[in-house]
């Protein structure tokens, strides 16, 4: 979830078949298991990045939400790079890069290539995150975009 001033944005990982509302904020697809088989909706996700959007199971999370960033510059640069995701096969390893690409692979990526300090973001306490590692790494291989001019900090946006 990302703040920016009043507003919440949802950015998600999720079935393309899986919410039919128009304006769920789908800023690109992916395909799931094999790269073929995208061509079927049912085989199909797509990302999502949608103001006033919910997440389905965040209530099924453990540790959540945790504060990431209080910075209004940080959190732009997320929402901006939501559609710059590699659409990679999800629970692949179409990337070379160690695991399976997958929602935690689309957190680790956006919060590394908005220049996130991923030194102190950790799963919960006896947690996982499958994939986390394959957003991290395909990240660091490109150079991370252009800084944004600095605007002031605002406490109330940031992203958890």
């Amino acid at each position: 979830m990302v703040q920016l001033g009043g507003d919440w944005f949802a950015i998600e990982m999720g079935p393309a078949w899986g919410i039919d509302a128009a304006d769920r904020g789908v800023v690109c697809e992916g395909p799931v298991g094999l790269r073929w088989l995208g061509r079927f909706r049912s085989f199909r996700y797509e990302v999502r990045c949608w103001r006033g959007g919910g997440i389905p199971d965040i209530t099924e999370a453990v540790d959540s939400p945790q504060r990431v960033s209080s910075t209004r510059s940080q959190a732009e640069q997320v929402l901006a790079l939501a559609p710059e995701f590699p659409p990679a096969a999800w629970g692949r390893d179409e990337l070379i890069a160690g695991e399976m690409w997958n929602s935690n692979s689309l957190v680790a990526w956006l919060l590394t290539r908005s220049g996130h300090d991923m030194d102190g973001i950790r799963p919960p306490t006896h947690g996982r995150a499958p994939g986390w590692n394959a957003g991290l790494t395909v990240a660091q291989r490109s150079p991370r975009p252009s800084p944004r001019p600095q605007i002031s900090h605002d406490e109330d946006s940031g992203h958890r």
